[in-house]
């Protein structure tokens, strides 16, 4: 039982933060993606 609650309390900070990170770049792509979006329609309007 002490190593279970071990092992959980070992994974518990990689997992926070992964989460964190993840959390970070979700916000980032958001931006990413909006611009590509907006590179897209421009490079339309010149053809």
């Amino acid at each position: 039982m002490e190593t279970i609650l071990q092992a959980i309390g070992n994974v518990g900070f990689p997992i926070a933060v992964t989460a964190y990170l993840l959390v970070r770049i979700e916000n980032k792509l958001e931006v990413l993606a909006a611009s590509i979006t907006s590179l897209a329609q421009a490079v339309d309007k010149t053809q």
